[in-house]
C-alpha cells in the first residue's frame, strides 16, 4: 500500500484521519460534509489538510 493517511479538519472543526487515495466519497463523521472525493488516484480533498498522520 503506497497511499498515506491524512489528518484533515472539517468546516465544523472536527478533525479526522482519512486515506489519501480513497475509492469512495469520504464524509465528516459529525456533520456529513464531503471531505474527499475519489479521482482515480489521489483524492480531491475539500477539507483543510493538517498533515500526514503517523
Amino acid at each position: 500500500m503506497t497511499g498515506k493517511f491524512l489528518k484533515v479538519r472539517c468546516k465544523c472543526k472536527n478533525e479526522q484521519v482519512i486515506f489519501g487515495k480513497p475509492s469512495t466519497v469520504v464524509k465528516c463523521l459529525v456533520c456529513g460534509e464531503v471531505l474527499a472525493k475519489p479521482t482515480g488516484g489521489k483524492a480531491s480533498i475539500t477539507a483543510k489538510v493538517l498533515g500526514v498522520a503517523r
